[in-house]
């Protein structure tokens, strides 16, 4: 169960992005699992861009399900300006080369996963797919494939698996102006060569059956929806197959190795809903086990150990997840013992399983947690993680004896610790602290909403500030699809607070900060919850001393554009400037046209206008596009996508047309002196869905902030200059 590539519950994850139509990453927005063949992070001083690592995890399988979220890539790679530019008649390992040759070192140490299986450890290096037999040695590798033969724009790899005896490895490559990916299958021998390639792969894993001969299964996706499993053999008995289709039109198909690899499971499941088939990994051409069939409302996850299955799931009461087993032969609900529960207001990030040890990744009460269960005793060690962090990166590990990961905060780079299950301790990396802890506060507080539900909040700001009431605010806000708000370090968040803005991440109801009710608090008819609960987290900051209305911001993605439109319309004095990147505003139009890729499957989280009148009417109370109306509004710098799928173009379009003329109606009829707020609608090429690191978007975005709240942005935009190579 691994990062980039993750299965994080959203129920179980730990970021995923929900918008509801919306999403880059690869995932399903509940929970994802994790890749199978082990993997090997190391830091590098390459770009600042966090590559992708390739082990799913339970986390992973719920941000799988496509939704309006933020996109699948955290971080795509930047290209560089003082990079040379590489003759074209050179080969492919020597590109390799002169790139490493070439490459500028940067200020930050970042996270580049690679996949390790046997004695060689598999990569993107370059243009190229690339294997090394010597960790430590870069220049020791071989070139297995040169990524320019697809013809693509700046391809890249987003994740990668190695068959079990290496005589094959495929590996899913995409490029940053898309979601459509290609998987292409490698043969390993004294000459690699590309045996295979399918379009539209979503996700896909090895398996050999009693021939020894390596099946890759692998599911086909179309307009966003993930319905058919294939399977495929290669060499002298080739064949390629449709092996499942799912017929109901609002669930996806992930699937997901166990860490074991003892079984495939197939995963089909939606925002609220999900069930799982076990393929037993020896006997891949026998008819899958069904474990649970679908029960509306009832999500589990599946791990294995030694002849039991460890099933993650909301079954039962309360509904939130606890850990549940069973016997792998006895799969059925009614076989399912209570294993672990979970406390109250707890959200589970991530499980992951090794041979003596279940570890569970845990938000509580907005403080990062990680449970240790003794499979032998049950014993149970509960650590409490340092209060400076936000976020986990996992990092799956064929070792036993040791649990890795990483944890990571927006305006800190992630830090490696590791669990030792023989000490019983944890251990953090050792060396250079980043100065940012002695510079910087992070402060944890709560803001009470209208009905008196107290709403967590994440500040941070720098130590030396003074006058605080003075100084710009950044709030961020999601409130979508059970999934948490997005808090992994990106630079220009750190370089924000290192020029004196305070940075304010709102945790309201409707993501899953506080576990499974604290989404359906905020889904359907209780939508203004959301609302009412990021309405109270500004007030509250004023109130407290933390900046005013006219040094104000507020920025969101996706389906956290509901919340920021909504807020525009209901309580527009509050801001005085807002960026909305890839932004769902017009919900109820949105949601009417079941002939959008999305629509179907997020009728759980929005609701359905076009059969309940009941949901039609709510939709109009809060839709940003519904209510825009004459009156003052904060300035609005909108970034979309020419071809996003996710989030229509058209939505967007209408609604900055109809936010101008309300403006203009408004200002004609203010008088003289009134100064009308600035609409900026930014169209960017490509059919990506939220492209993180974009420079451009940073820089337009930052630009429109200073400029709006009369900064001064030299700085700023040195430091940016220097960090993100500009």
């Amino acid at each position: 169960m691994q990062q980039k590539t993750r299965l994080f519950l959203q129920a179980l994850k730990f970021s995923i992005p929900h918008l509801g139509k919306c999403m880059q990453r690869q995932q399903f927005n509940h929970c994802h699992f994790a890749d199978h063949y082990y993997n090997r992070i190391k830091l590098k001083k390459y770009h600042l861009t966090m590559c992708l690592q390739n082990k799913p995890k339970i986390s992973e399988l719920a941000s799988n399900i496509p939704s309006r979220s933020f996109s699948q890539k955290d971080l795509l790679p930047v290209k560089q300006e003082n990079e040379k530019s590489l003759p074209e008649n050179m080969d492919a390992f020597e590109k390799v080369r002169a790139k490493l040759e070439t490459q500028p070192q940067e200020e930050y140490e970042i996270i580049n996963a690679e996949i390790k299986h046997g004695g060689f450890v598999y990569y993107q290096e370059g243009c190229c797919l690339v294997r090394s037999k010597d960790e430590e040695d870069n220049d020791n590798y071989e070139v297995l494939f040169n990524l320019e033969k697809l013809k693509l724009d700046q391809p890249f790899i987003d994740c990668i698996r190695v068959a079990p005896d290496e005589k094959y490895v495929a590996a899913k490559i995409r490029t940053e102006d898309s979601e459509a990916s290609t998987c292409v299958v490698v043969k390993l021998c004294d000459q690699p060569v590309m045996e295979a390639s399918f379009p539209n792969v979503s996700s896909f894993e090895w398996v050999k059956d009693e021939e020894d001969e390596d099946v890759l299964f692998y599911t086909f996706q179309r307009n966003l929806r993930c319905h058919d499993v294939y399977r495929a053999t290669f060499g002298d008995n080739k064949r390629n197959e449709r092996f499942y289709t799912e017929k109901d039109p609002s669930f996806f198909v992930f699937l997901y190795l166990t860490k074991d690899s003892r079984f495939l499971t197939i995963n089909i499941m939606n925002k609220t809903t999900s069930e799982v088939w076990l393929i037993d990994g020896s006997s891949p051409w026998d008819p899958p086990v069904l474990i649970q069939k679908r029960i509306h409302g009832v999500l589990y996850y599946v791990e294995h150990r030694d002849d039991e299955l460890y099933i993650l799931t909301n079954v039962g009461e309360p509904t939130e997840f606890k850990l549940m087993r069973t016997a792998d032969d006895a799969p059925a609900i009614m076989n399912w013992d209570l294993f672990f529960t979970m406390k109250r207001n707890t959200k589970v990030v991530d499980l992951d399983m090794f041979k003596d040890h279940c570890v569970l990744f845990l938000k509580h009460s907005n403080l990062l947690y990680v449970n240790v269960i003794g499979l032998a005793d049950d014993s149970v060690r509960s650590l409490k993680l340092p209060p400076w962090a936000c976020g986990f990166i996992m990092d799956t590990s064929s070792d036993p004896k040791n649990c890795p990961f990483q944890l990571c905060s927006p305006i800190r780079p992630p830090k490696y610790y590791t669990y030792k299950f023989a000490e019983g301790k944890l251990f953090e990396e050792t060396g250079h602290e980043d100065p940012i802890i002695k510079t910087s506060r992070v402060l944890r507080l709560e803001a009470k909403s209208k009905d008196g539900k107290l709403v967590p909040m994440t500040v941070f700001h720098k130590t030396d500030s003074e006058h605080l009431q003075k100084k710009p605010l950044l709030v961020h806000v999601y409130g979508a699809y059970g999934i948490d708000l997005k808090m992994n370090f990106r630079p220009e968040r750190r370089i924000l607070v290192d020029d004196g803005w305070i940075l304010a991440y709102c945790h309201v109801r409707g993501g899953g900060e506080l576990g499974l009710q604290w989404h359906t608090d905020g889904c359907l008819t209780k939508k203004l919850n959301g609302l009412a609960d990021l309405e109270a987290c500004i007030k509250t900051l004023h109130d407290q001393g933390f900046s005013q209305p006219c040094l104000t911001t507020l920025t969101a993605f996706s389906a956290g554009g509901v919340l920021a439109g909504a807020l525009c319309n209901s309580n527009p004095e509050l801001l005085r400037a807002v960026t909305l990147e890839a932004p769902f505003l017009d919900v109820l139009n949105t949601m009417m046209d079941t002939t959008l890729p999305l629509t179907l499957e997020e009728l759980e989280e929005w609701g359905n206008p076009s059969s309940d009148e009941k949901h039609k009417k709510y939709i109009k109370r809060y839709c940003p596009y519904q209510n825009i109306k004459p009156q003052h509004y904060p300035s609005v710098h909108i970034t979309a996508y020419e071809n996003d799928e996710r989030v229509p173009l058209k939505g967007i379009v209408n609604y900055t047309e109809k936010l101008k003329k309300a403006v203009m109606n408004h200002t004609k009829n203010t008088g003289e002196g009134y100064q009308a707020p600035n609409i900026i609608l930014d169209i960017q090429p490509g059919g990506n869905h939220v492209i993180e690191d974009s420079q451009k978007k940073i820089t337009a975005q930052i630009k429109f902030l200073y400029e709006e709240l009369g900064l001064d942005s030299t700085t700023v935009f040195e430091n940016l200059k220097k960090y993100l190579k500009f």
